[in-house]
């Protein structure tokens, strides 16, 4: 046992002066090529003084980069995380000037920006040096983050070793459908996953099938907490509030959170010993990171941007992930400027912020919550459950089968294998799941295949005025047709049902999309607006919307029949009536009529409900906003997802049934929790996780988005 430590401290003795004198040998080459930077005395030096010189200044910054820069990144918990990626460059750069400033007799020299250069060049052959020390040593990375496990456990006084009962780890790869995932083990694109699934497989995957709103935060609401009841889209109107909600933004991800807390009575599925990783939501878990719904809390405790401190605490790390994020973004700016000189279509805007946010997402985000996630495994935690974002937000632009998205694939799947080959290390066995929130349905937008956006049709629809270029459309120019006959028909304006008096115009609808799925409500006729009312007010609009050839039907409700769905050509059929196979939702695909009938039944559910057309021969829809893979609503594959479950856990749906909604997809975790003797606690024990009255913290606010990453992930 003492041999052992002797070895062990001896090898890291060794790697230390390595790292010293390549770091020293870096300096010296860098002052040989860099005009504004010096290691010599005005006079100069013999090369002896010179490298007595740059051994004193590679070791002063080395020692600031342990000891000052995790106070520095501390500091900067509260900065936003695309900010504090950028601040990485400029604080390494002031730590080498410091470094510079320590060397005796002045002999360092170097302007600003020459030391931003400097710092990051010598963390980046620190890192790599270190690195190449550790080939050979498989357990050199592991033995890393256990001591910063250890040191963790220490501080909580937490026990990460639980009498051997296995954890369950949940990998979110977001947007990966369950189609694309068979096509990418079929073509070798994720050789671990295929793996799993050989031969001799390991894993059993089931496909599950979305609600109406195939996106993240209905599926991960239902999922982490069990219910998603009454979130309709992505974002809609609510008028008891008069507010807009976004799951996406952190005081919407917060309240919807509270709301499905106070509906099932629990904290969600990661009450005890579970971390939160990259989600929209916590699920009740203690140990938090990049966690939406508690980003707009108060305290230290429900602080979700402390994920970034234990990763940007090591130089290393910082410099190595902003080097990638600047790669990314060149990487985005080369496949983008390339699919606009092949003509690629369907195509949208790349440009503007759009490279950063994608770098986020596909760099900073996944190795965030990579590295919790390793962190956790090595700390025991029962279950984990975290959300790789990156496939979501570049099918998005680039399309769900392009090469750009496939190209993620492959990182992803270099991920998992990471993760999988530390848990192996991990103080207790890890059953790891692998699961999709919804898919992608291919297809140019609405705006690109017809000329205006829905917002555009409905209010020409209305008889309100559109922009010149979209009443210019044929679209435009039949709606707007439409509104002035069926207004001139009727020879007056509409007359209250109350007052008998004519009414006035009134205030404008508020148009809303969330992928292929559209909503539009009047926020000045209270409560859910009948189509009787509608048709006084607006005679044209619902037949101009149901007959447009973009459209595939539309969800309204009715003073006699209940609510009705309506598609073109004057078909109409109460909702008690829906078939899958026929009517207005013939195509749109399996569970489509009950994912409509439950929608009916939110409070929150929209005036008029519009669902994208969509064709089964190409498996394409229209979205209503800038995207070429879309989910949200009905139709191809963002209704499909997957589960990849181990075999040694109970089949999800036990009588091999189908999978449908992410509250039945959350009973089966939660089962498997209990199969693993995992967290299950009632509400009461998780309050401080999702206390309703917590402060919010005031700079962030309904209008901040979640993390640049998130703007489209969801």
């Amino acid at each position: 046992m003492l041999q052992g430590r002797w070895r062990f401290s001896g090898r890291a003795l060794l790697r230390v002066i390595v790292v010293w004198a390549v770091s020293s040998l870096t300096l010296l080459v860098l002052a040989g090529i860099l005009p504004d930077f010096q290691l010599q005395s005005d006079d100069g030096d013999t090369i002896t003084r010179t490298a007595v010189t740059a051994s004193w200044g590679a070791g002063a910054f080395g020692l600031l980069s342990a000891l000052v820069w995790p106070l520095l990144v501390r500091a900067l918990l509260l900065v936003p995380a695309l900010v504090l990626g950028l601040l990485v460059f400029f604080l390494n750069g002031s730590l080498l000037l410091f470094a510079l400033w320590l060397i005796p007799d002045g002999r360092g020299v170097a302007n600003p920006e020459t030391a931003v250069v400097v710092a990051a060049v010598m963390s980046a052959v620190a890192s790599a040096t270190s690195t190449a020390f550790a080939v050979g040593d498989d357990g050199a990375y592991r033995r890393r983050l256990s001591r910063l496990a250890d040191r963790r456990r220490r501080r909580s006084g937490e026990d990460g070793r639980r009498g051997g009962a296995p954890g369950t780890l949940f990998l979110q790869l977001d947007g990966v459908g369950h189609q694309v995932l068979l096509d990418a083990v079929a073509h070798g694109v994720m050789p671990t996953v295929a793996e799993w699934l050989g031969g001799r497989p390991t894993h059993r995957l089931t496909p599950w099938r979305t609600d109406w709103s195939s996106q993240t935060g209905a599926s991960q609401l239902g999922i982490l907490h069990g219910s998603n009841h009454d979130l309709p889209a992505f974002r809609w109107y609510e008028k008891d509030s008069g507010r807009i909600m976004v799951t996406n933004r952190p005081a919407s991800a917060a309240e919807l959170q509270r709301r499905a807390i106070e509906r099932t009575g629990d904290g969600g599925l990661l009450t005890l010993d579970g971390a939160s990783r990259g989600n929209l939501f916590s699920g009740g878990a203690d140990q938090l990171a990049l966690v939406l719904s508690m980003a707009a809390r108060r305290g230290r405790a429900n602080r979700s941007r402390a994920g970034y401190f234990a990763y940007f605490s090591d130089p290393a790390n910082a410099v190595r992930t902003m080097i990638s994020f600047l790669s990314e973004i060149g990487r985005e700016i080369g496949q983008s400027s390339l699919a606009r000189l092949r003509g690629d279509r369907p195509r949208v805007g790349r440009g503007g912020l759009y490279p950063f946010i994608r770098a986020f997402a596909t760099v900073v985000q996944r190795d965030v919550v990579v590295a919790s996630v390793i962190g956790d495994l090595l700390a025991g935690r029962a279950a984990v459950y975290a959300d790789l974002v990156a496939y979501d937000e570049v099918a998005h632009h680039s399309g769900p089968r392009s090469r750009d998205a496939t190209l993620v694939l492959e990182q992803l799947d270099r991920s998992v294998a990471l993760i999988a080959k530390v848990a192996e290390h991990a103080p207790r066995p890890y059953r790891i799941v692998l699961l999709s929130d919804h898919g992608q349905s291919p297809g140019e937008t609405f705006e690109c295949a017809y000329g205006l956006t829905l917002k555009d049709l409905v209010r020409a629809g209305c008889g309100l005025p559109v922009p010149r270029k979209a009443e210019g459309t044929k679209s435009g120019a039949e709606a707007r047709d439409a509104a002035r006959h069926a207004v001139l028909g009727a020879l007056h304006r509409p007359v209250d049902e109350e007052t008998g008096e004519q009414q006035a115009p009134g205030s404008d609808p508020i148009v809303l999309a969330s992928g292929n799925l559209g909503l539009v409500s009047f926020p000045d006729m209270p409560g859910r607006v009948s189509r009787e009312r509608l048709d006084r007010r607006h005679p044209a609009l619902l037949r101009t919307l149901a007959d447009h050839p973009g459209i595939g039907f539309l969800l309204v409700r009715t003073e006699e029949r209940g609510s009705v769905v309506l598609g073109r050509n004057g078909t109409e059929v109460a909702v008690a009536d829906l078939a899958d196979d026929s009517g207005p939702l013939a195509g749109m695909g399996p569970g489509a009529a009950d994912a409509v009938r439950r929608t009916d039944t939110f409070p929150h559910v929209a005036d008029i409900m519009v669902n994208s057309m969509y064709d089964p021969a190409t498996g394409r829809v229209h979205a209503f906003e800038e995207q070429i893979g879309s989910h949200g609503g009905l139709g191809g594959e963002q209704s499909g997802a997957f589960l990849l479950s181990p075999l040694e856990l109970s089949p999800p749906v036990p009588d091999s049934g189908e999978l449908v909604g992410a509250e039945r997809v959350h009973r089966a975790l939660r089962r498997w929790l209990r199969e693993s003797d995992g967290p299950q606690v009632p509400l009461g024990l998780a309050a401080d996780a999702a206390d309703p009255a917590a402060p919010v913290d005031p700079a962030v606010t309904e209008d901040s988005p979640r993390a640049e990453g998130e703007m489209n992930s969801a």
